[in-house]
């Protein structure tokens, strides 16, 4: 019994050792799983419910000066479909299978209706839960899918899943494309100003916490567990579109018309070293041109004789020579090497300049070697004082090293100072040569090349980008007035004199530089250049073109690259009106256009909106003549009547055609200008059918000339009685100055003042002479006739002062005799023909007489009321004896 009770307990005894072994194996693993390796199975839990996706950024814009897109990203889409049948239903795909193919070959245009159908059933039959339907389509393409049978019913009804993502876009396509830059996508990596500011455009990415549900589906968990990214930042470049557009289609005509291989052109800001412009072109073997390489910053290469600019600074720095210092020309010999000039026969003996103006070899070279052939150092010493050695440290990559080497250079040879003298046996690029000639124009200050001006973020401006200055001076300041003057002379007088014109000034060099030779061996291959500044007396831009391998036989750089520069110059000069300078026009005298006849209204307008002077003696009259004198035009009215032939001589040809075909008749011109003879006289009356022929001439203005003084403000004079001139008003335009003077808004005239042989325009208020001897009129000597200015201004004339004293040349007894009822026609008539007589005659006037009131009654005659028509003609004295009189006194 003891042995039966001791075997129950020792195997109860074992089965509580074997369930405390088990409880702590459970533990044991329990804790294995929690702390030991519980970090792995957790993050492969999370693997399989949730994870964090990357939000990227949207990369910012390069924006040109002008606020012109270079370059921004547009959102483009990848659309894939999930086709599972727990998506998708059989009915509903079956059913719009052959619809929604239709759809997509309509949309797509790569693939049939039969083709997409069997795509898609394709991915059916592998229950594809990621087919992947189109790469990179943009919204519009998007928007319309979302239409598409199955498609509409969305993600998880239709499987359609879309995926965002950006491209990078260039409005502009090629022009600064190289220079704005792109992704690499061989090498991962951008290039031009996309690589140089690739962190401040890409931002910072952002992460989406992501939670899988049912059929794989990922989904976004709340927006609390979301880091938003931070769009990247705007660059401000310094380009300007405009005239990008302008250097690039030049260059390019000059390379296709000269077959060249490439070429590059750049526009400088002067004072600030903001790249305006850069173009780079290269010629594909179907003759086409693109922007591969950017030559401007890469291609380091010998400049040629732009670089002679250098050796005439180390010459004139070293004080030796003058520019006036004679040298040789045509051909000269160092070692066993010859120099030649570019023009066989040489150009004599000139001076420095005159060598530098005409670019020749053997001069630049001959004064160089002269100066530095016992210490050719001190040269090179004076190259490396204009930073001519160092690198420009552009933002952008790839920048092509200068190499200036020194006499210590394994390279050093006998003919190293001559040559180099002239810019061959050493290497710069396009860039780093307009940086040495902009420090010229910039007054010996020399600035680094800048493609940026301003980084922005959201609209608010993070940095500035300013001048960086790299060379204080270049040269002393006696130096650069003459480097200045002689580079302007290489275009007034030199090889580049066909660029001088008079409306601004250039200054700069030109470049031919031999590179090597062709396939043949036989044929060069040379390097055309100009470079410069503009407008000379006021530098704001500097400019270099360069032009590698012209193939059509011309490939100086004067006749090659210059013209490129021009045609750039030209466009910034016409739109940068900031640079216009003012020029002295005091003593300038201007022709005055003239029109015989015409429109009053029409010619009144012309001369205001050129600030001419204009004078009228009716400015009421619709059609007006007049003379030329010396410093104006004056006009008085035309009458056209009707059933007439009208007199249309001296009119423009379209106011005498209208005139003409107003009257009933037929017009035919003959010739082009003013109307100076028609064929049927003014005054025929009008046949039904009847043929006119104008004969048309050009206007010559040789005679009418005006003083720039002249131009704002004309003078006239009262010279009698039965001339009183008037300033001229719109016809359109009411007299609102008459409210200023002292005098009612109309003037009317008294019997006594009638009898006394004064006439005054209704029109102008009167102005009456103050009498301070209580009826007596003081005697005036001639010289204080009252003096009328008339100051035109374009759209606007106002009337400053209209005066007029006349006084009467009469005795008492001859003023009663004056009639004063003749009419308005007859005494027009009559001044008219008095006008004539004074502008052919220059006659000496009459003392004026001091006439005493008279105190006998005068006698009265009634006044006529004077119509509406006849109080918008001045009256004026018509009495036929006193003309007469009136004629010989005179």
């Amino acid at each position: 019994m003891k042995d039966e009770n001791k075997d129950i307990v020792w195997r109860i005894k074992l089965v509580y050792i074997g369930l405390l072994i088990f409880a702590i194996y459970i533990i044991y693993k329990v804790i294995e799983i929690q702390f030991v390796e519980g970090k792995t199975w957790r993050s492969r839990s999370e693997n399989l419910t949730l994870r964090y996706e990357t939000v990227e950024a949207t990369r910012g814009n390069i924006i040109s000066s002008d606020s012109n897109l270079l370059a921004t990203s547009v959102p483009i889409f990848d659309v894939k479909l999930d086709l599972d049948e727990s998506v998708i239903s059989a009915d509903t795909f079956d059913l719009y299978i052959d619809d929604l193919a239709d759809s997509l070959a309509q949309l797509f245009h790569d693939k049939s209706s039969e083709d997409f159908k069997t795509f898609l059933n394709n991915g059916r039959k592998k229950a594809d839960r990621d087919f992947l339907l189109r790469r990179d389509i943009d919204y519009s393409q998007l928007k319309r899918l979302r239409t598409f049978p199955i498609f509409k019913k969305g993600k998880y009804k239709g499987g359609f899943i879309v995926e965002e993502k950006d491209f990078r876009k260039m409005p502009f396509k090629e022009l600064a494309s190289r220079t704005i830059g792109y992704k690499n996508i061989n090498e991962n990596l951008y290039v031009g100003l996309e690589g140089a500011y690739s962190k401040e455009l890409e931002g910072v990415s952002g992460k989406r916490l992501m939670r899988k549900i049912a059929n794989g589906i990922w989904r976004p968990v709340e927006r609390d567990n979301q880091i938003e990214p931070e769009n990247g930042k705007d660059i401000i470049t310094s380009i300007d579109i405009n005239i990008q557009d302008v250097a690039e289609h030049a260059l390019r005509r000059c390379l296709d018309s000269n077959a060249a291989d490439h070429g590059c052109a750049i526009l400088m800001e002067v004072s600030t070293g903001y790249i305006k412009a850069i173009a780079n072109l290269k010629r594909h073997k179907d003759g086409s041109y693109g922007e591969d390489i950017n030559y401007a910053i890469w291609e380091s290469a010998e400049p040629g004789s732009t670089f002679k600019l250098a050796s005439l600074i180390a010459v004139l720095e070293d004080g030796k020579f003058d520019t006036n210092e004679i040298v040789n020309s045509g051909r000269s010999t160092y070692a066993d090497r010859v120099m030649e000039d570019s023009h066989e026969q040489g150009y004599g003996r000139i001076s420095f300049a005159r060598a530098f103006e005409v670019s020749s070899n053997v001069g630049i070279s001959e004064i160089t070697y002269r100066t530095f052939h016992n210490n050719p150092q001190k040269y090179i010493d004076y190259l490396y004082s204009m930073s001519l050695n160092k690198p420009l440290g552009l933002d952008i990559k790839g920048e092509g090293l200068p190499y200036v080497k020194n006499t210590k250079d394994k390279f050093w040879s006998a003919t190293s100072l001559p040559w180099m003298s002239i810019g061959y046996e050493l290497q710069l690029t396009p860039l780093q040569t307009l940086t040495l000639y902009n420090a010229i124009a910039n007054n010996g200050k020399m600035v680094k090349p800048l493609f940026v001006k301003e980084i922005l973020q959201t609209g608010k401006l993070i940095e500035k980008k300013e001048a960086v200055t790299i060379n204080k001076s270049i040269c002393s300041e006696t130096t650069l007035k003459k480097v200045q003057k002689i580079l302007e002379g290489v275009v007034e007088r030199g090889t580049a004199k066909h660029l001088m014109n008079t409306v601004y000034k250039i200054a700069g060099k030109t470049g031919t530089a031999k590179i090597g030779y062709g396939a043949d061996k036989e044929s060069k291959v040379y390097r055309a250049s100009f470079v410069g500044y503009f407008p000379a007396d006021n530098p704001k831009y500097s400019c270099i073109v360069v032009v590698n391998n012209p193939t059509k036989g011309v490939y100086y750089g004067g006749a090659i690259a210059a013209p490129v520069f021009k045609e750039i110059a030209d466009k910034v000069y016409a739109t940068q009106l900031e640079i216009h300078q003012e020029k002295d026009i005091s003593g300038l005298k201007i022709n005055i256009p003239f029109v015989s006849a015409g429109n009053q209204k029409e010619l009144y307008t012309i001369y205001a909106n050129l600030n001419l002077p204009f004078q009228t003696s009716n400015p009421e009259a619709e059609y007006i003549s007049g003379v030329r004198t010396d410093s104006l035009v004056k006009y008085s009215a035309k009458t056209i009547a009707q059933h007439v032939i009208p007199d249309v001589q001296g009119m423009g040809v379209r106011e005498a055609a209208y005139l003409l075909e107003k009257s009933g008749v037929k017009v035919k011109i003959s010739g082009k200008g003013k109307v100076v003879s028609q064929s049927i006289n003014a005054g025929t009356p009008v046949t039904k059918g009847q043929i006119v022929t104008l004969t048309l001439t050009n206007v010559s203005y040789k005679n009418s000339v005006i003083s720039k003084d002249s131009i704002h403000t004309t003078v006239t004079k009262a010279i009698d009685s039965n001339k009183i001139i008037k300033t001229v008003i719109p016809p359109e335009k009411k007299i609102t100055d008459a409210k200023k003077t002292t005098e009612p808004k109309k003037a009317t005239v008294n019997t006594q003042e009638k009898a006394k042989g004064l006439a005054v325009p209704l029109i102008v208020p009167l102005l009456k002479p103050k009498d301070n001897t209580k009826g007596k009129i003081k005697e005036k000597p001639k010289e204080d006739t009252k003096v009328i200015k008339a100051k035109t201004e374009p759209k606007k004339l106002k009337i400053e002062a209209v005066k007029a004293k006349v006084v009467t040349k009469k005795d008492e007894k001859e003023s009663k005799k004056v009639k004063t009822d003749t009419k308005t026609k007859k005494t027009e008539t009559k001044i008219n023909t008095q006008k004539k007589s004074e502008t052919k005659k220059e006659v000496k006037k009459p003392e004026k007489k001091t006439i005493k009131k008279s105190t006998k009654p005068v006698e009265k005659k009634p006044v006529k009321k004077t119509d509406k028509k006849t109080e918008k003609k001045t009256v004026k004295k018509t009495d036929k004896k006193i003309e007469s009189k009136a004629k010989k006194t005179e």
